[in-house]
Parts: C-alpha cells; structure tokens; sequence
C-alpha cells in the first residue's frame, strides 16, 4: 500500500490518464495472499498500461462500504473514474490475464463498435468489407472474430467456424462462440432420407439462408415435435443458441419459446 495513500488522486483522478486495478485485500484473507504476487507480477508485466493499487480494507473501510466490498479479495478496474470491470477470489494467472484482455481499454475496441453499429444499417455489406479488413490487421481481438464469425456463418459456415477455433474456455466469449459453431452445424447439416423430420430441416435450412428467422423458428420446432432427438439433437439446440442471440425480451423469442416447451414435453 502507499505511504500516503489518497484515494481520490492515486485511483480516481490516476484513472483518467490510464486503467487503475484496485486490489481490496486483508492481512487476515489467505486468498488474499495467494492473488496479491500473482496481480503484482501481471502489474509489473503490464509495462505502464495500467496501474496497480492495494487496498486493506481494514485500513480503509469507508472506500470498501462505498464499493459494496462484501467478500475479499476483490479486483476492481477504474477508468476515467468509473469501474469498468471486477471479479472476486483468487483466480490463476490465465483467467486474470483473460479479465485484462477483455476489460482493458482498447481504441480499437472503439473502431470496432462503429463498424458493428453500421452492421445494423443500409451500409452493411460495406460494413462487412470493413469488418473483413479489421480482423486481418487485427487477428488478436477476439471480439471481432467473434462478430465477423455471427456475420458469415450464414454463407460461409467453414470460414465462421475458422475464425472460431481459439476462443475457448475460459474466456467469456467462449458460450457466444459455442452458439455459432452450432449455427456452423446447422447450416453444414446433410440430411439422409426424406422423412419427415428431415424434410422440416431442410426448410428450416433454406429459411435461415433467405433470412427469414421466422420460419426457421417455426420449422425447428416442428422438427422437435416429431423427433427432438434427431442428429443429436440438432434443432433443440439451435433453437436455443438462437433464443440466446436474440434475448428474452426478442418477439420472436417470447412467440416460439413456449411453442419449444410444450415440443420438449
């Protein structure tokens, strides 16, 4: 801890230049120990990117009540005076490393949300070409593999599926990522014969490629009706990766997640 600690300088207003980690900790907290080498050696690491400050909260326990500290020890990311990121306990060095990468502030980060915003609009295939070009220059950021994967697994289910193969457990894209590989399942399947779950399959193939999730929806259900164990249960599961995507609030999500429950049951 600093000798002359002051709150309000060392993280709030040091934030605003760079990222500041607050470690809250105790002397009595053996997790404490175990995170507190492991942090300071990822600081020491971070040549200057951010900034690493040690709280005992038994010394400064207005600043724990302000930040709702109920369990130690807890890590905290301050930038521009504001937390932007935090998790509790004493995780290993690879998932604290993953935390860093992911809540660290990144101007490119910044460039990838304009172009994930213009996805949205009359712009998108110039939008695409641009997303295109940023994961080649920028083949590090995980984020924008991910987008670019949602994006071309409709029309190019072996590229998505590509662009797919680091994001693994435990970085917290990893469920996003498992949701498109289904997709990449989805779009690849060939069916055997011409019975009747299969025939739903294939039109629920043929609606997902003209856009029309509606029918897609409609026709994966149906398929769950007649035989929810098909292909391992490939529709059960793409229905519900697409539940996820679209979240629970979605009309379509709120029409067809009763409809799969009652085909599940």
């Amino acid at each position: 801890m600093m000798e002359s600690f002051n709150f309000q300088a060392d993280v709030l207003d040091k934030s605003k230049e760079l990222p500041v980690v607050v470690d809250f900790w105790a002397a009595w907290c053996g997790p404490c120990r175990v995170l507190g080498p492991v942090i300071e050696q990822l600081a020491e690491e971070a040549d200057g990117n951010w900034e690493l400050v040690k709280i005992n909260t038994e010394e400064h326990q207005a600043i724990a009540q302000q930040y709702q500290i109920m369990s130690i020890p807890a890590v905290k990311m301050f930038y521009k005076g504001e937390v932007i990121g935090e998790f509790v306990g004493a995780l290993p060095k690879v998932q604290i490393k993953k935390w860093l990468e992911t809540h660290l502030p990144d101007e490119r980060k910044g460039e990838l949300a304009e172009i994930m915003e213009k996805l949205n609009t009359e712009d998108h295939q110039d939008a695409l070409l641009q997303l295109e070009a940023f994961v080649e220059q920028h083949p590090d950021l995980i984020e924008a593999k991910l987008t670019l994967a949602t994006q071309v697994v409709h029309d190019s289910a072996d590229k998505a599926k590509d662009l797919l193969a680091d994001i693994n457990i435990p970085h917290e894209l990893y469920n996003q990522a498992q949701d498109v590989k289904v997709f990449v399942e989805f779009y690849t399947h060939q069916v055997e014969n011409e019975s009747p779950v299969s025939q739903r399959m294939v039109a629920a193939q043929e609606a997902a490629r003209s856009k029309d999730l509606e029918m897609v929806l409609q026709k994966l259900v149906e398929s769950v009706m007649i035989d929810k164990a098909y292909a391992n249960e490939l529709a059960r599961r793409v229905i519900i990766a697409y539940f996820r995507m679209l979240g629970k609030d979605h009309a379509l999500t709120q029409k067809y997640r009763p409809r799969f429950n009652m085909a599940l049951y």
